[in-house]
Order: structure tokens, then sequence, then C-alpha cells
């Protein structure tokens, strides 16, 4: 994130004098150096003010072209007329925050005279950009409260991470290995419409060349990764150094650093993998997968793109926010009254930074699934806490970005032969009305899992992208839901 910044824009006119323009340029300053102060995810830069037409479109061209910056936050520090914006919002192509902020926080009653109220007119100022903003459509967000204040400040940190989201969105590759799971109808989609909504471009690479830089690792690079392993995870006695499944381990290491290799030298940040189709490989990439994931590399299992897109989207925009980010499913309920719960997994692929165990165990076990040899799999829980599961689905028309709100639990009872990564939840508002919503928007049986994402990341994620957001938390009520479906397919049919 270093490399990139944002750029602090104020809006006013020449009418105020070169004065008053002085002051404001001062002000400006303060406030960005303040704001830097702050620890922001990313870099305020101050750009010279912008007073006319010919300079507001100079300054979002050059915004738009440049690599660096990844969106503009503007504030009307006097009445900046918005028709001299046109010109430059039509070519903007980075995100917008309009901090509706200004410098002093409480009116000056004992000194406030017009010299002041000429300086600070954030207040009307503010609403005449916000005019030309809804009058041409644009996406942008606005963000309403005093500079120092923290919350302010979060609100625009977030906006931030959304912005660094949407820059790792429209330069992320993802690698798939293989197609799709056989028949598998929700893993498929457009690929072409993703890359052109989101950015992202979608290739696939054949099994054998995968498998083909796997075997060059050398076995003193297989050898130094386990290592690693055995300075932060527990092992089983047949994973451990001397037991009977330890060569699996080994192999699952070299998997690793293969994979890593291969994605690496095709830039890719996102990849998926498919049980089917693993011709050459000594057993599914289990081990490899969680410990890329935690590396901040998307992932989805059976060819599922879109998932693992969003996966490594979404850990950007969790940046170094406390709690994990992982690839997930449903997998199996557990009805008791008054506490009804999800039992999510997948068949190896759990992301350890979603683990409640300082330690993970290593262990090697049966799976049935892809015929090969035993996959070794890290074996963790999952802390109890709010979190959300994400979907993003083809409707054919567009994308939708469906979110259920839960609340994570603890194991109540060991689960000793059960040898994978899980976490178990409870679905807001209940298991029978999120499941029955979920179901009728089509939400994917693959998710992202997050208890470092809120609601509110995803409505801006959602806007950046223009895409449709539905939600399923403690306030939905069913026939609500089913409305608001019906109203959703016909906005997009008419936008169309």
């Amino acid at each position: 994130m270093q490399q990139f910044n944002v750029w602090f824009v104020i809006g006013t006119q020449h009418l105020y004098g070169a004065e008053t323009l002085r002051q404001v340029e001062h002000n400006a300053r303060q406030v960005v150096d303040g704001l830097n102060q702050e620890g922001l995810p990313v870099r305020l830069t101050l750009k010279p003010l912008v007073k006319s037409p010919d300079e507001a479109l100079s300054l979002c061209r050059d915004a738009s072209h440049d690599q660096n910056c990844i969106g503009i936050i503007t504030w009307l520090h006097t009445f900046s007329p918005a028709k001299m914006w046109i010109g430059g919002l039509n070519v903007l192509t980075k995100p917008l925050l309009q901090f509706h902020t200004q410098f002093n926080a409480e009116i000056p009653w004992d000194s406030m005279d017009m010299d002041f109220m000429n300086l600070n007119q954030t207040a009307h100022g503010g609403r005449e950009f916000g005019f030309i903003g809804a009058r041409m459509g644009l996406q942008h967000s606005v963000v309403t409260g005093h500079w120092p204040d923290k919350h302010s400040q979060q609100r625009v940190a977030n906006w931030m991470r959304a912005a660094l989201a949407k820059q790792a969105s429209q330069h992320l590759k993802v690698a798939r290995f293989g197609d799709n799971m056989r028949e598998v109808a929700v893993t498929e989609g457009d690929k072409v419409a993703a890359q052109i909504q989101f950015g992202y471009a979608v290739n696939g690479w054949g099994v054998g060349d995968l498998v083909e830089v796997i075997n060059s690792v050398s076995e003193g690079d297989v050898n130094a990764l386990v290592d690693e392993y055995e300075s932060q995870y527990r092992f089983s006695d047949v994973a451990a150094a001397g037991g009977e499944k330890r060569q699996n381990v080994l192999d699952a290491a070299r998997i690793e650093l293969g994979l890593k290799r291969f994605l690496d030298d095709e830039g890719c940040k996102a990849f998926t993998t498919n049980f089917q189709t693993l011709h050459g490989m000594t057993q599914l990439p289990g081990l490899a997968v969680q410990r890329l994931m935690g590396q901040g590399y998307g992932f989805a299992g059976e060819g599922d793109w879109k998932t693992a897109a969003l996966l490594r989207i979404f850990k950007v925009l969790a940046g170094d926010r406390p709690g994990g980010t992982s690839f997930m499913e449903d997998y199996t309920y557990h009805f008791s009254p008054g506490n009804d719960l999800v039992l999510g997994s997948h068949m190896l692929e759990v992301c350890p930074s979603i683990a409640r165990e300082e330690k993970p165990l290593i262990d090697v076990q049966f799976l049935g699934i892809g015929n090969k040899a035993d996959p070794a799999r890290l074996i963790f829980s999952t802390p109890a806490g709010r979190a959300i599961n994400a979907s993003v689905i083809d409707m054919g028309d567009r994308f939708r970005l469906l979110v259920n709100v839960v609340d994570a639990i603890e194991q109540p009872k060991p689960l000793p032969k059960l040898p994978v990564a899980r976490a178990l939840w409870k679905a807001q508002p209940s298991l029978a009305t999120a499941s029955e919503a979920w179901i009728l928007a089509g939400g994917a049986h693959h998710t992202v899992f997050s208890q470092a994402l809120t609601l509110d990341d995803m409505y801006l994620y959602g806007e950046m992208h223009g895409i449709e957001v539905l939600v399923i938390d403690e306030h939905t009520r069913l026939q609500a839901f089913k409305d608001a479906l019906r109203w959703n397919d016909a906005y997009y049919h008419m936008k169309r």
C-alpha cells in the first residue's frame, strides 16, 4: 500500500480573492497533515486548489491516469459552482469521496463576522457539489463530520480500504487449474462480464503445467519450508517427524512451493482448483491452499472463480484489521429449538487467518474424494464473534452480492473424528429466515467468511462496483426480502 495515495482536492473559485484563497490553502494543509498523522491506511496528497473548469478537468484527467492514485477526496471549503466540475467528473475513473467537513468545529459566537462566513461555506458549498453528482448519476460517497473526529476518520479510512480493494480488483489475475466441477451451476458465470464490471481477468492453465513446476522444487526448499511448519504448528503423530505419513507433509510442502511459484510467475493473486482435474498431483492441495490464503491469495474450490476473486479482494479490503477472512461453505445444520446452528467448512481449504488456536494442528487423514494420497491439512476452530458470509453470483443481467450477518460461536463439544478446519455460527435473524432468503436470492454454497469486515464494507464495495447488494441480518423479514427481490429485478431490467 505504500506506493498508493489519495488526492485531497479543495473546491473553491476565484471570486473570493487572493487572501481568502491563501487561507483556504493554509487550512487544507493543516487538515491533510493532521489526517496523515492519524494512521489512515493510505496517505493523503494535497493538490492545488481547484478554481475553474479547466483546473477541474486537468485534475480529474491526471487522477484517472496516475497509477498510484486510488481515488480523490473533495472538500468544498468555500462555495465552488458545480458546473465547473462537469467536465472533470465526466472523465474521472477513480473512486470519489466528498468529505463534508469544515476547518472549525464550533461557531465562534463572539467573533464571527462576514469574513468568517465568506471563508467557511462547506454547509452549502457541499450541497452544490452533491447536486452535480446526483444530476450526473455519479457513484460517490459522502462522509459528514469534523475532520479531527475519530468516527469521521474511521469512515474515511473505510472508504480508502474500499478504494484499495477496487484498485486490487482492477489489476487482479485469477488462475483456474482445470474447469468447474462437473454439472455445478452456481460456479459458472460470464467471465467477460466480470472483467468489465470488476476489472479482474480469469484465465485457465493446464494442471500439467502446474505439476511440472511442483516437480521442479528442490529437496532443500521443501525441507526449509517444513522447518517453518515445525515452528508454526502442532503435528499429529502420523504427520510428525518419523510418523508413518510424514512424506505426505513433505509432498504438501512441495505443492505449496510449486503453486506459489507458478502464481507469482504468472502474476496471479487468486486461483481455483477442481478435485476432478488434478492429474499428476500426489494429493489434493489442502495445506498448500490454506497457507496461501493465509498469505493473502484468493481461493475457491471446484473452479469457482467468482469466490476466489472475492476472497482476494476482501483480504485487501480487510487490510490489517483484526479478524480473519476465508473461503467457506455451509456444510451441515444443527437443529435445536432456539439454538439452530450452521457448521461451515470445506473438504480441506479453510484459511488459518480465522483460527482460534495459536498453533493449528497439521494432520494427514484419508480423503476419498479425488482418489489421491491422503492429504495434509491444518485443523482448527474459529473464535466467537460477529462475522459475515458473502457471495457474488451471476444473475445473467447483473452481478449480485448477497451478505448474511452471522454470530460465530465456540464449539460446545469436540469433534474428534472430523479432521478439517471449521467454523460454527448462528445465522441472523434465524437459520430459517436466513437460509430461505439466501436460497430465494440464489446465493452460492461457497462464500467468503470474514470476522474483519462489516456490512458498511459490503455496501461500500457494492456501490463502488455498481452491483446489487442484498443483506440478510437481524432486521430481515422474509416477505419484505421477497419484495426487495422483485423491486430489484424491475429496477435492473429497466436499467438495461
